[in-house]
């Protein structure tokens, strides 16, 4: 077996290492299908909020001895849905009311942990990631929320994308751009638990922004960017848990380096090539 076809497959002859590979597969797809939303509608610091404001569920679940995957999303599904009600009915921006959930949310999370004497390490794991860590039961939790949330954007698809676009125009087709831009909302916290565990807290929402940026400079058409953003993902996915394999360093910034790595490529690629199109007078030649 020669050099490179060792270093490739070395990793997989671990059961913990193929479990991690599949978990990666799904934040990926999960991350590139809702980030095209989140960097359409300029939603990216949404994901950072829901998940912080995960830390409120997971906390609960915590000490009550309950489900943290289940807390996990109960949070960031009403976060989500509290920042849909609190935009409209208190007329406030995004921003705004993401930001009074992010905090409040985030704020109550601590609280409760407050009362402990210490961190275990399933809790850890939430907020910083625990890949190598992930049990058959974490990747059948994973899987159903992403069957679900790829199954709802195949039945919905066209109304999510007009309501992406232009919810004004939305409503004068007869879409029901609220109850779209909630779902929207609601998608983006199901992503946000499905990423958790192999991300945590602190990196799960560069997962959604990053790659869907990335494809975002490579094509224009909404479908186009949820594939290429999946599988710029799970390249990244995979180039980073190589690198935590064989150097030793931590999976998740390995990961997110690595797809800032691809951005970065990507976006000089891309303005040069603009550049040689409009020319030095910024005529088109």
């Amino acid at each position: 077996m020669g050099g490179l076809e060792a270093w490739l497959i070395e990793p997989y002859r671990f059961e913990f290492m193929r479990r991690a590979l599949l978990a990666l597969m799904l934040v990926s797809l999960v991350g590139g299908v809702v980030g095209a939303f989140v960097v359409n509608k300029g939603l990216a610091f949404s994901g950072d909020a829901l998940a912080h404001s995960t830390l409120a569920g997971v906390a609960v679940a915590f000490v009550s001895g309950g489900s943290v995957v289940v807390g996990a999303l109960v949070a960031a599904v009403v976060t989500a849905l509290g920042v849909g009600l609190t935009r409209r009915r208190a007329r406030v921006s995004y921003d705004t009311a993401i930001g009074i959930f992010f905090v409040s949310m985030f704020s109550f999370g601590m609280l409760i942990l407050s009362r402990r004497t210490s961190y275990t390490p399933d809790l850890t794991a939430f907020v910083f990631g625990n890949i190598l860590g992930v049990s058959a039961g974490d990747l059948v939790a994973a899987g159903l929320l992403t069957a679900a949330l790829i199954l709802f954007v195949l039945a919905c698809y066209r109304e999510l994308a007009i309501v992406a676009y232009d919810p004004a125009v939305a409503a004068a087709m007869g879409v029901r751009a609220t109850l779209f831009e909630y779902a929207i909302l609601v998608m983006v916290a199901v992503a946000v638990v499905v990423a958790l565990k192999a991300i945590g807290i602190v990196l799960v929402n560069a997962m959604l922004i990053i790659p869907a940026a990335t494809a975002g400079l490579m094509v224009r058409r909404l479908s186009l960017i949820m594939v290429y953003a999946s599988l710029l993902a799970m390249a990244s996915a995979v180039v980073g848990l190589h690198l935590s394999f064989h150097a030793r360093v931590a999976v998740s910034p390995a990961i997110v380096l690595s797809s800032a790595a691809t951005f970065l490529m990507v976006a000089v690629v891309t303005s040069r090539r603009r550049a040689r199109i409009v020319g030095p007078e910024g005529s088109t030649g």
